[in-house]
Formats: structure tokens, C-alpha cells, sequence
């Protein structure tokens, strides 16, 4: 793994860590997971990213909070961090700094997107239980594959806005299949289905959601969209670009934040980056913006 990659990981929000373990953080305190606490003993200091533990000791960063409570060793929970936050990093292998890593090999893939093809397991994921519309797994040319132990992937190709493949995410559709995303070596899956943007007229909304599954479905309901694994993650010059599509176009970028916490800090820091951004609220219930579409599909298909 590149050190800059191990650093992403240790500035994820220590607090958005704890929440996705499934602690309760309130006023930047928790119940302590690792003795019987009745108390909110275990804090969190914002500043320096860290938890500590004023009763049994316990302490550290996010790394550190995902090794003790999920009994994970290191490499593993630098695994669990960054599929969680959909987050691209090139190895869990400790890397020589003289080797240069090897570039995307393009080629190597592009012919599985020239005729995708969807084995029982994508078609049950994408049509029966995330309802796209047919026509947004064709735009976006989702193939899938099985490897040598019988695992099934989904495979989602990244363009660049000229439509170049630059990159490759690869889905594990077993259901808490580990690990849960692989990518190829050289990969860049920041953001994804940039193409779209050649598609948007004056005066259009352009929605950023967080995930391609989020994007499906944001397409899926008749919108444009594109998708961005985390705050942390979109480049200056990809920052850049946006906000001269608002300018130029005078188009809006508009988001649907997650309900919870994590959803929330994404939006501000977005805000800091997008100062046009314009919020969406999500219906009370709805987790996210799949969660919402496929509320509507099931209400739609009720009424007919």
C-alpha cells in the first residue's frame, strides 16, 4: 500500500468510523465496546482524529479503533476501512519504493465492455433487487465474471469524460463476500460515469451521489448523475472542472445526503469544495438514494 494511500485512511473521520462499527456517538462520546460500560466512557477527539477510553485504557485512530473492535490484524483492517468507504488503493502488500507500479493495462479489459454480458447472480442484483432500468446498465456497460473459486463479480468500468477506460471496480455480489471491491493495479475510479457530462444542457441539475449504486439508480430515476467514493477522494483538477460546468453551463449540482452522520460530514466537506452545491433532503426512513428509489418503484408498482 502507498503511504499516501495508509495516510487517506487515518484522516477518515474517527467518529464516521465508529458509526459504521455500529457505536452509538453522541456529544463526540460513545459506550466503550471493550469493557461493560454503562457510561459513554470512550471519547472522541475530533482535532487529532482519535478515540481513548478514560476507564479501561483503549485507545488510537481509526486504523487502530476497526483492529481491536473487529479482532482484525493490520493489513485486514486497512481492508475493511477502505472497502467500507469505497475507497481505491493499490495493494496490502508493503511495497519497495524503488519499484514504479505498473499503469492500467486498458486493453487488457476494454473487450469485456464491447459486449457485456450479465451472469444469473448480476442480473438478480441489478434488476430484481436494485430495479435499475435496463438502459443504465447498458450506458454503463456493467459486465460480470466468475473467478477460479466460483466467486461472482460484477464488473464496472471508468471512462474519462472522452471516453477513455481508466479504470476498472470490480463488485463481489456474494452477499458479505470479503474483500468486497478489488481493483486493478494502476486503476482510477474517482470519479465515476464522467461521459454524462457531454450529455448536460444549460440549466440542468448534475447530482453527485457517493457510489456507483447510488449513481444507478439516480440514472434509473431519469436523472444525470455522477458518483464520487468520498469527499476525500475528488481530485482538485476534477473539483475544478465542476465548478466551471456551473459557471459556463449555469447548470446546478445538486446531492442527496445519506441519513446519518457520515452522509452529512460528506455533504459539508463537498460544501467546502462545491460552494454551489445544492442540498436535497431524503424522506424520513430512506438511508440513501437507492433506498428512496426503490421506495418510489415498490409504491409505483403498488399502485398499478
Amino acid at each position: 500500500m502507498e503511504k499516501y494511500e495508509l495516510q487517506k485512511l487515518r484522516e477518515l473521520p474517527i467518529e464516521g468510523v465508529a458509526e459504521r462499527l455500529g457505536l452509538r456517538v453522541k456529544m463526540h462520546k460513545a459506550l466503550c465496546p471493550f469493557h461493560n460500560d454503562h457510561h459513554a466512557s470512550m471519547s472522541f477527539k475530533v482535532s487529532k482524529n482519535t478515540y481513548r477510553c478514560f476507564v479501561c485504557g483503549a485507545s488510537g485512530g481509526p486504523i487502530d479503533l476497526v483492529m481491536k473492535y473487529l479482532n482484525k490484524d493490520f493489513l485486514d483492517a486497512c481492508r475493511w476501512l477502505a472497502d467500507e468507504h469505497n475507497m481505491i488503493v493499490s495493494s496490502f502488500r508493503v511495497q519497495d519504493s524503488d519499484v514504479q507500479p505498473k499503469p492500467f493495462d486498458a486493453k487488457r479489459y476494454e473487450r469485456f465492455f464491447d459486449r457485456p454480458w450479465l451472469n444469473d447472480e448480476a442480473r438478480r442484483f441489478l434488476y430484481e433487487e436494485r430495479k435499475l432500468d435496463p438502459r443504465v446498465v447498458a450506458w454503463c456497460q456493467l459486465t460480470s465474471w466468475k473467478d477460479k473459486l466460483g466467486v461472482p463479480w460484477l464488473q464496472i468500468p471508468y471512462y474519462n469524460r472522452e471516453g477513455k477506460l481508466i479504470g476498472v471496480q470490480n463488485r463481489n455480489l456474494v452477499k458479505g463476500g470479503s474483500p468486497r471491491f478489488r481493483f486493478p493495479q494502476g486503476a482510477e475510479c474517482n470519479i465515476y460515469n464522467l461521459p454524462v457530462l457531454n450529455l448536460l444542457k444549460s440549466g440542468e441539475t448534475l447530482f453527485i451521489t457517493e457510489g456507483c449504486s447510488d449513481c444507478w439508480a439516480m440514472l434509473s430515476a431519469g436523472h444525470k448523475a455522477i458518483a464520487i467514493p468520498s469527499a476525500t477522494l475528488l481530485k482538485r483538477k476534477d473539483a475544478a472542472l465542476l465548478r466551471e460546468l456551473t459557471s459556463e453551463m449555469q447548470i446546478t449540482i445538486g446531492m442527496y445526503p445519506d441519513n446519518d452522520t457520515p452522509g452529512e460530514r460528506l455533504f459539508l466537506q463537498l460544501k467546502e469544495v462545491l460552494p454551489n452545491l445544492v442540498r436535497h433532503q431524503l424522506p424520513v426512513g430512506c438511508k440513501d438514494f437507492s433506498d428512496y428509489y426503490l421506495t418510489k418503484i415498490r409504491k409505483e408498482a403498488g399502485h398499478g
